[in-house]
């Protein structure tokens, strides 16, 4: 995500490198690259062109000032600045009021409505402890329904559907009662979506929509396909005015256009952005985060976020006493391997942590990475796992032969394993250095995480 920009954006910078101060003609040299990278992401020449000139005047505001800051340093900040605002400035708000909540999902098909639809519930109902109930109106795909209620099975949510009824305005009005019967205080209604904006379907949703008089109205876009989609998102909120924007499909090629576009252009907000197929890869749009990344400043507090929300207090303060006794065990290894999966691809992972994601550009993280490792433990028998003491060379064999793999990397493995095993017992004993999981309260990691976290959250709050 972002990978050409950011690079292009960098190579902006470096035409700085060596300058003692800012002047109009290095100004003019640097806005130059910048500009054309803009374009490269498929950002409309116009809004790269207002862009770009706002970024001039201020830089050319500061060629007198802060001599002590570097040119290059001075710029990025600028430009950071700029593409917070570009992108909307702050997190949107999202209406929950009501009894229940009513939140109908529009946008093209293959956009990715369906499973955003599923993530929205999950997102909701983990972080919001809200009782959310999907309602089935896309009437014209017959999968449409079908995939709804297996996306509903998979993170517990129920699903409203008629197999038989082809009205989807009388399906979303039946939909709210069965809500209100059954005491679910959210409702997202999935609807049809056409290969082309089309004066059927954006007759049909504008129906839907006056007659559900709808909390919140999102258009799902997909953001693979750069300007076409804000040029789409356009023409939706032309006739339906609806309230934001979720961009899809963040982990794919994409050049970024349509995110840093789609606010400019239609003049509402993205809410949400969704990475992946899983149903907990969306997250709350923030323009301040997604800048930072851009910029190859990493995302701390999303990552301390998502930390937060996989690791379990008790079970880390469980953890750091067996690290501290020395105890800590194949078990505990894989259950680690677990937390983290649960916080999402790892490449994206390591984007969030500043300066990491340069290192990281030209590697091929493999997600299945941890794959060796689980099968290696998985071959060992439960004695094995909690008492890594056993290990011969008779077992290693056999757990060689489970595994299918060579006793030179199962001996690589163990001895890898019991060299974490001793740092980590290792700085378990040093002041201030609890073990905790980065989101529990157990360590000086968890501790900072909050801090940050708490950081974060006041300063959204003061804005809004």
């Amino acid at each position: 995500m972002f990978d050409s920009l950011s690079d292009r954006l960098e190579g902006a910078f470096k035409t700085l490198k060596g300058e003692s101060k800012l002047t109009e003609i290095n100004i003019a040299q640097s806005v130059k690259e910048i500009r054309r990278a803009l374009v490269a992401a498929d950002v409309n020449y116009k809004i790269a062109k207002d862009f770009t000139d706002t970024v001039k005047e201020k830089a050319l505001g500061q060629e007198n000032v802060l001599s002590s800051v570097k040119p290059g340093e001075l710029m990025v900040k600028i430009v950071n600045d700029e593409l917070v605002s570009l992108m909307g400035g702050e997190a949107a708000s999202f209406d929950l009021k009501g009894k229940p909540s009513v939140i109908l999902i529009a946008g093209l098909q293959g956009s990715g409505k369906t499973t955003f639809s599923g993530k929205l519930a999950r997102h909701l109902k983990v972080n919001n402890k809200k009782s959310p109930l999907l309602v089935a109106c896309d009437v014209y795909r017959p999968a449409a329904i079908n995939q709804l209620g297996v996306i509903g099975d998979q993170i517990k949510v129920p699903v409203y559907k008629e197999m038989e009824n082809k009205n989807p305005v009388e399906i979303a009005l039946k939909g709210i009662a069965h809500a209100q019967a059954h005491s679910h205080d959210v409702v997202i209604i999935d609807t049809a979506g056409r290969l082309s904006v089309d004066e059927e379907m954006m007759e049909e949703i504008s129906n839907i929509k006056e007659a559900v008089q709808p909390n919140e109205t999102l258009f799902v876009v997909d953001s693979m396909t750069g300007q076409d989609a804000v040029n789409t998102a356009k023409a939706f909120n032309d006739r339906i005015d609806y309230d934001g924007v979720v961009l899809t499909k963040l982990d794919g090629d994409t050049r970024g256009g349509a995110a840093l576009s789609i606010k400019y252009t239609v003049g509402k907000p993205i809410k949400f952005v969704s990475t992946g197929e899983k149903m907990d890869t969306l997250d709350v749009f923030h323009p301040d985060r997604m800048a930072s990344r851009i910029l190859g400043m990493g995302d701390i507090i999303s990552f301390v976020e998502r930390a937060e929300q996989q690791f379990d207090e008790e079970q880390a303060k469980k953890l750091e006493k067996k690290i501290k006794k020395n105890k800590f065990d194949f078990n505990d290894f894989l259950e680690q391997i677990g937390q983290i999966r649960k916080m999402g691809d790892l490449k994206s992972l390591m984007s969030m942590i500043p300066g990491m994601s340069k290192m990281t550009k030209n590697l091929d993280i493999d997600n299945n990475a941890f794959n060796k490792v689980e099968a290696i433990i998985f071959s060992m028998t439960p004695q094995e796992r909690a008492n890594p003491e056993l290990m011969n060379t008779s077992r290693k064999r056999r757990i060689a032969g489970g595994c299918g793999q060579s006793i030179e990397e199962i001996n690589m493995f163990l001895k890898q394993f019991d060299q974490m095993r001793k740092m980590m017992h290792k700085m378990s004993k040093m002041p201030g250095m609890g073990m905790g999981a980065p989101g529990g309260k157990g360590g000086t990691a968890g501790k900072r995480g909050k801090k940050m976290g708490g950081i974060a959250r006041r300063r959204a709050k003061r804005k809004r």
